[in-house]
């Protein structure tokens, strides 16, 4: 499988993630759900690990590649709690297009932090992304 499948699965699983996660959090405080969760990642993710790999070679692990993974897990946990209480408040319909504005961001950062290309493609895109993401989180008045 590419990079597509992998992309494409992975959209999935967040679709999914994102309708579990609002059964989830129906009463319940969204942060302590949250943390379940992350706890829930943290045992697969392991297990993956020690399947496919020897998890030993973490030992060799820049002290860089150290930094920004620990880094990323910040941000991914700032995420993870925002998302949770996002869902808890709005409809998951609503919630998860704004939080795949999340593409827009990487087009912008991958620019700025990583020199990559910014393109008209990418301008066009990131458009197309927030005026789908305004369209499906608009609240329309009900009749």
């Amino acid at each position: 499988m590419n990079w597509i499948h992998w992309s494409l699965l992975s959209a999935f699983f967040a679709g999914l993630t994102a309708i579990l996660a609002k059964i989830g959090v129906t009463g319940v405080d969204s942060n302590l759900a949250t943390a379940v969760r992350t706890a829930v990642i943290l045992i697969f993710a392991w297990a993956i690990a020690f399947v496919t790999t020897k998890p030993a070679v973490i030992l060799d692990f820049p002290g860089r590649t150290w930094l920004f993974l620990i880094l990323s897990g910040i941000a991914t946990g700032l995420s993870w709690l925002c998302y949770f209480r996002a869902l808890q408040l709005g409809d998951a319909s609503r919630v998860a297009p704004i939080d795949k504005l999340s593409v827009v961001f990487v087009i912008v950062l991958a620019a700025v932090f990583l020199k990559e290309k910014m393109t008209l493609q990418h301008l066009l895109g990131g458009l197309l992304i927030v005026s789908g993401a305004v369209v499906l989180a608009w609240k329309t008045s009900k009749s």
